[in-house]
């Protein structure tokens, strides 16, 4: 992943993306340079408009938790409601 984010602070610097620029980043980011993954990045971003694909990304926002939570507890009290009505309406059918 390392090699990724070098490639895209490469690619906002306005810097060619190749194995000597990738590895300098991965180097001054205190990591062990790979030369394998270096060489994979480079040709597998050959010819790839990155500033285009991030244009178009679809940016997906997380649900707040604190929401999701909310909405569970709803619904385990709807359920809660249902299931007591059912039992009283079950006890009355026994007792007339």
């Amino acid at each position: 992943m390392e090699y990724i984010y070098a490639a895209l602070l490469l690619n906002e610097a306005k810097k060619e993306i190749n194995e000597e620029n990738l590895n300098k980043i991965i180097e001054a980011a205190g990591l062990k340079v790979d030369e394998a993954k270096a060489k994979a990045i480079v040709e597998a971003l050959k010819g790839v408009n990155i500033d285009e694909l991030l244009k178009s990304a679809t940016v997906v926002a997380p649900q707040p938790q604190a929401e999701a939570k909310k909405e569970e507890k709803k619904e385990e009290k709807k359920e809660e409601k249902k299931s007591e009505e059912e039992a009283a309406s079950g006890l009355s059918s026994l007792f007339g």
